[in-house]
């Protein structure tokens, strides 16, 4: 978790070191005034790894490896590594929520696997199992 810095004049100092993070950065960009209760999300990335860090608001962030399936929830301070070939998905749930993404790669099209079922096929082959989600 990032320390939260809370100042007497009021309002709070979120800081994220790069150094802490398991990759650089190539690109960050932020989500901000998506509705009560709206999901956003729903892909997996072929070469992508983020990290989300809530900094307003609580954020539900839920992760499907084929094999695994968790749900955390993020409120603000609090952020979660996604590795490539993990479907996720953000449920916002106070409307007042905003959601920075630091991503290890520049934005691809290419690499966004959009259809579920697709990505458990990529799953399957990346294992050569048939033991997972489907």
């Amino acid at each position: 978790m990032i320390k939260i810095f809370t100042d007497e004049r009021g309002g709070n100092l979120i800081p994220l070191h790069f150094s802490d993070l398991n990759f650089i950065p190539k690109r960050i960009f932020t989500v901000t005034d998506v509705p009560k209760n709206s999901i956003r999300g729903e892909h997996a990335h072929h070469e992508t790894i983020q990290y989300l860090w809530c900094v307003k608001g609580k954020i539900l962030v839920g992760l499907d490896n084929g094999n695994y399936v968790s749900e955390k929830i993020l409120n603000p301070g609090h952020g979660i590594y996604i590795e490539n070939l993990v479907w996720d998905y953000q449920k916002f749930l106070t409307g007042n929520d905003v959601m920075v993404v630091l991503a290890s790669t520049l934005y691809n099209p290419d690499d966004y696997i959009n259809d579920k079922s697709k990505f458990y096929d990529l799953i399957r082959k990346k294992y050569d199992t048939s033991n997972f989600n489907s």
